[in-house]
């Protein structure tokens, strides 16, 4: 009985303190990412690799709290606001012609392509 109870209670210390642990791996995997930026395929594997390890040392402090997340319309690059606007232009051009079901399918996919 005295072994169920141990087991529990170790069982539950580990529940209870495993997303600590894994709130700081999040933490230095986002530094790492930032890091990282520019690398690309063995490059980027190798340094990621080094990186994670206990005793890398991120050359910023807290590089993904000092990061500010710009808002939605900052971040949008110029092609996915070029997509959008041609997606409102499109509905809206399929709206007034009234068109529904596979004639508005068709439409808004050739519209969307050209």
């Amino acid at each position: 009985m005295k072994k169920l109870i141990t087991l529990a209670c170790l069982g539950f210390a580990f529940v209870v303190s495993a997303p600590a642990f894994a709130g700081a791996q999040q933490e230095k995997m986002k530094g790492c990412n930032v890091e990282a930026k520019g690398m690309k395929g063995d490059e980027r594997k190798a340094f990621m690799s080094k990186c994670l390890k206990k005793d890398y040392v991120l050359k910023s402090a807290a590089p993904a709290k000092a990061e500010s997340k710009p808002t939605a319309s900052a971040e949008a690059p110029s092609g996915k606001a070029k997509q959008q606007d041609k997606m409102k232009s499109c509905n809206a051009d399929a709206k007034t012609k009234n068109l529904k079901g596979d004639e508005r399918k068709k439409f808004m996919s050739s519209c969307l392509k050209g």
